[in-house]
C-alpha cells in the first residue's frame, strides 16, 4: 500500500470534521453537479435482468416453521432498452430515468433506431406529459416489479442535499483493482430526499442509509449502497441496492450497473440487475448527433 493510502486509511480513526471527510463531501458535490449538467444529454443501452416471485396472498415467512409452504419460484425476464435521463417539473429541474423498450425476452418491441429517436424526442420535448410517458416503459410491456431511478442516486449528495445526512468513515475494501474507503451515511429527520416506493396504490417515502465507497487515491465515488425498510402486514420488507459508477471519456461519472434486491423477512422477493453500455451524447433536438462518452 502506498503512503498516500496509509494516510487516508488512518483518517478513519478521526471521522468527526476531519479534512479527508470534508474533501470527500466536496468531491461528491462536484461529481453530482457534473452529472446533473451532462445527464439530460446522454443516452445508453440498458439491459435489465429481472427476477421476481409471484407473491401469494397468504404467504407469511416464519423462522423455524417446518410447515411453512415453499416459496413460489422465480420468474425471470430480460429487457433491453434505450436509456437516458429526463428533466421534469415546472420549471423542469427534477431528473428521472427514462427509457424506450427495444426487446423483452428476445422478442422485439421496437427497432433500436426508432426507440432511440423516440427517447431523444421525449427527453428534448418541452411537454412534461410526453416526458412522463417515458417513465411507464416497463409497465407497458408487463414488467410490474422493476425499479427505477437508481442510476441518478449520485444527486442525493449534491451540495444542497448534504446537510440532510450524517456522514462518518466506516470501512475499507477492494473494489476490483482499486482500494476503496467507505463513508456511511444516514438521513437526518429533516432531509427531503427519500426512497419512494409505490405499493398497493400507496406512495411510501422511506428514509435512507447506506455506504458511499470512494477510491482511496483521489476520493472518486465508485459505488453507492442504499438500504431502506418498512413494515408490511407485520412483516419487515427491506430494499437494498448498489450502484456502481465509472468515469466516462467525457469526464463525468455515469452508472455502470445497478443491483437491487427486495426481501420480505429473510426471503428474496425480487432482484433487478441493470447494466449500462455505449453511453453517447446527443446534440441539437432536431438534428441528432452522437459523440461517444463511455464508460
Amino acid at each position: 500500500m502506498s503512503s498516500a493510502l496509509v494516510l487516508l486509511a488512518l483518517t478513519l480513526q478521526h471521522p468527526a470534521g476531519d479534512s479527508a471527510l470534508d474533501k470527500l463531501l466536496a468531491r461528491l458535490a462536484e461529481e453530482a453537479a457534473a452529472f446533473r449538467a451532462v445527464a439530460p444529454n446522454v443516452i445508453a443501452e440498458e439491459t435489465l435482468t429481472h427476477r421476481a416471485r409471484k407473491r401469494p396472498a397468504r404467504f407469511r415467512p416464519r423462522i423455524g416453521d417446518s410447515d411453512q409452504p415453499a416459496p413460489p419460484p422465480f420468474e425471470t425476464r430480460k429487457v433491453i432498452s434505450e436509456y437516458g435521463f429526463g428533466l421534469f417539473g415546472r420549471p423542469p429541474t427534477v431528473l428521472h430515468e427514462v427509457r424506450q423498450v427495444v426487446s423483452v425476452d428476445g422478442r422485439r418491441v421496437a427497432g433500436a433506431a426508432r426507440a432511440r429517436k423516440r427517447l431523444i424526442e421525449g427527453m428534448s420535448s418541452p411537454d412534461d406529459r410526453r416526458r412522463r410517458h417515458l417513465l411507464e416503459a416497463f409497465e407497458r410491456v408487463g414488467i410490474q416489479h422493476a425499479v427505477a431511478d437508481f442510476g441518478p442516486v449520485l444527486l442525493l449528495f449534491d451540495k444542497s442535499s448534504q446537510p440532510g445526512y450524517e456522514f462518518r468513515w466506516a470501512g475499507q475494501r477492494w473494489i476490483g483493482a482499486d482500494y476503496a474507503l467507505g463513508c456511511a451515511f444516514r438521513q437526518r429527520g429533516n432531509s427531503t430526499a427519500h426512497l419512494t416506493v409505490f405499493e398497493a396504490k400507496r406512495m411510501l417515502r422511506l428514509p435512507l442509509e447506506g455506504m458511499i465507497w470512494v477510491r482511496a487515491s483521489d476520493l472518486l465515488p465508485m459505488r453507492i449502497e442504499l438500504r431502506a425498510q418498512r413494515s408490511q402486514d407485520n412483516v419487515l420488507v427491506r430494499d437494498e441496492a448498489a450502484v456502481d459508477y465509472a468515469m466516462s471519456a467525457h469526464g463525468v461519472l455515469l452508472p455502470v450497473s445497478v443491483v437491487h434486491r427486495q426481501f420480505i423477512g429473510d426471503l428474496l422477493l425480487a432482484e433487478n440487475v441493470f447494466h449500462y453500455s455505449n453511453f453517447r451524447r446527443f446534440g441539437a433536438q432536431t438534428d441528432i448527433r452522437f459523440a461517444e462518452t463511455g464508460p
